[in-house]
């Protein structure tokens, strides 16, 4: 079994910063990409970010020097800073985990149960 566990979402207002992280456990072989998702009401859900095992990291274009991607391998770990918040960011935001687990013969994804963030402005 794997889990997939968000925390750092909550209310700030808009200009301000939220560093969400997200951490897998359980029977875990090796992690492959990580990333962030979001859907807001009434949208799709889209990609915010996302990071290679080896450190590439890609971005949706609206969160380009807004935010940054990183990830600690030791503590199977994803975080997401977000600086200069906007309304328009409010969304539920949800960690994307690819990995082998162990015994396994091919990569599975593993999603988070979403984190609320919300920018008042």
């Amino acid at each position: 079994q794997v889990q997939v566990v968000e925390s750092g979402g909550g209310l700030v207002e808009a200009g301000g910063s939220l560093r969400l992280s997200c951490a897998a456990s359980g029977s875990i072989f090796r992690i492959d990409a990580m990333g962030w998702y979001r859907q807001a009401p009434g949208k799709q859900r889209e990609l915010v970010a996302k990071i290679s095992s080896g450190g590439s990291t890609n971005y949706a274009d609206s969160m380009k020097g807004r935010f940054t991607i990183s990830r600690d391998n030791a503590k199977n770990t994803v975080y997401l800073q977000m600086d200069s918040l906007k309304p328009e960011d409010t969304a539920v935001y949800y960690c994307n985990v690819v990995l082998w687990g162990l015994g396994t013969t091919r990569m599975y994804t593993y999603w988070g149960q979403g984190t609320q963030v919300t920018v008042s402005s």
